[in-house]
């Protein structure tokens, strides 16, 4: 189902006109407006869902998809030297716009863009609790 006041819904199901390189029945594959290189685009499914965890799994499996197909084409017809494939959850994660999207973002060597984290180290011991946390 639409959501009427998510622009992310607006978009995927066509009533805000984009430049859109993939559809089909429940995904659209824009590109980005605000690009961090030269193909970033989004993977929108049409069905608004808030983030990965209000997706069922099928959706989900299905984005990855879709996600997979059209990165592979960015790849290809871009001649980029890699990809970066984003999704974020909740604002604290990066999320800006509350509707479940995938970033497809082509790499190209020297690009500027720095799309990785500053590992920590945690101890053996911290890991070790971290893992009981997580399984226990």
């Amino acid at each position: 189902m639409k959501k009427d006041d998510c622009i992310f819904c607006r978009i995927a199901n066509g009533e805000i006109p984009s430049r859109t390189i993939y559809e089909d029945t429940d995904f659209r594959v824009i590109l980005d407006n605000g690009p961090a290189t030269r193909g970033h685009a989004l993977v929108l499914p049409k069905e608004h869902y808030e983030n990965l965890f209000a997706m069922p799994e099928d959706k989900a499996a299905q984005a990855m998809k879709v996600a997979r197909a059209a990165a592979s084409q960015l790849v290809d017809k871009l001649h980029a030297d890699g990809l970066n494939l984003v999704q974020n959850n909740g604002t604290a994660a990066g999320q800006t716009v509350q509707h479940f999207h995938i970033h497809l973002i082509p790499r190209y060597e020297n690009d500027g863009q720095h799309i990785l984290w500053s590992p920590s180290s945690p101890t053996d011991k911290e890991l070790d609790e971290t893992l009981r946390s997580i399984t226990g």
